[in-house]
């Protein structure tokens, strides 16, 4: 291949890569819920995940937390956290070391509709946790209502 030629493929591979998006971009919290959830998040926040993370590492062997200020549309008797990492489309449930919403989550239940809240908690990253990428489904529930669902991606290190 004479040089002419390949300093041409060169040059438009290179034009093509610069018009294509890039591959690192923030990590971006998606709702899950579905028209029934009476709430809503405006805010999740992750420990140790920056805004230009592509998705947010959780290391194995240390704590992470999590927190999600919501509202809901309607009074809130209750609250509890339901967990499930999606790996490669399938949903494992997560138990959670405290999965009620009103205890030791920075809240006080009974929750006041059309009121900001900010549930947080924290949970172990074990370190027999397998080095995967993951789809973290956090969910709050009251009674038999969905309140919100949020996706989460992140990765185990």
């Amino acid at each position: 291949m004479s040089s002419k030629l390949a300093a041409i493929i060169l040059l438009a591979g290179v034009i093509c890569l610069t018009f294509l998006p890039p591959s690192i971009s923030a990590a971006e919290f998606t709702s899950c819920a579905n028209e029934t959830a009476i709430g809503k998040y405006s805010l999740v926040e992750v420990s140790n995940c920056a805004d230009s993370d592509a998705s947010c590492t959780l290391k194995r062997n240390t704590n992470a937390t999590i927190a999600i200020t919501f509202t809901s549309s309607e009074d809130l008797p209750d609250l509890k956290a339901v967990v499930h990492g999606i790996i490669l489309g399938m949903e494992v449930p997560f138990k959670l070391p405290n999965d009620n919403g009103c205890t030791d989550s920075g809240l006080e239940c009974p929750l006041t509709k059309d009121t900001s809240y900010r549930y947080s908690t924290t949970l172990p990253v074990l370190k027999q946790y397998p080095k995967v990428s993951v789809e973290v489904k956090w969910e709050l529930k009251s009674a038999d209502k969905d309140v919100l669902c949020v996706l989460i991606p992140a990765k185990i290190q």
